[in-house]
């Protein structure tokens, strides 16, 4: 069993920054990719950013170049630091651990960017 816990959401200005985090509980933080995910108001969830095992990322390009997402086994955390902050970015954030069996996600951490 995996549990998700995320943090670190906020009310910030246009142009700031936050950084999320995403603590896992259970086994396979560190053979299984992770991933961010976003859902706001009235839209469907979409796709943030990933990491794989061996560290590859991968970003979608709405956020390329401002979002950074990293993993620290030490602490079975992975992280998304966000940085230039659009009003578009206003969403709760979720985070996800892709096992074979299953795709387990956290509870969200709601970010709110303010024009």
């Amino acid at each position: 069993q995996v549990q998700l816990v995320e943090s670190g959401g906020g009310l910030v200005q246009a142009g700031g920054s936050l950084r999320l985090s995403c603590a896992a509980a259970g086994s396979g933080f560190s053979i299984n990719p992770m991933g961010w995910y976003r859902q706001a108001p009235g839209k469907k969830r979409e796709f943030v950013a990933s990491i794989a095992s061996g560290g590859r990322t991968d970003y979608a390009d709405s956020v390329k170049g401002r979002f950074t997402i990293s993993r620290a086994s030490a602490n079975n955390t992975v992280y998304l630091q966000m940085n230039s902050l659009k009003f578009e970015d206003t969403a709760v954030y979720y985070c996800n651990m892709v096992r074979p069996e299953k795709v387990y996600w956290g509870q969200g951490t709601q970010v709110t960017v303010s024009s």
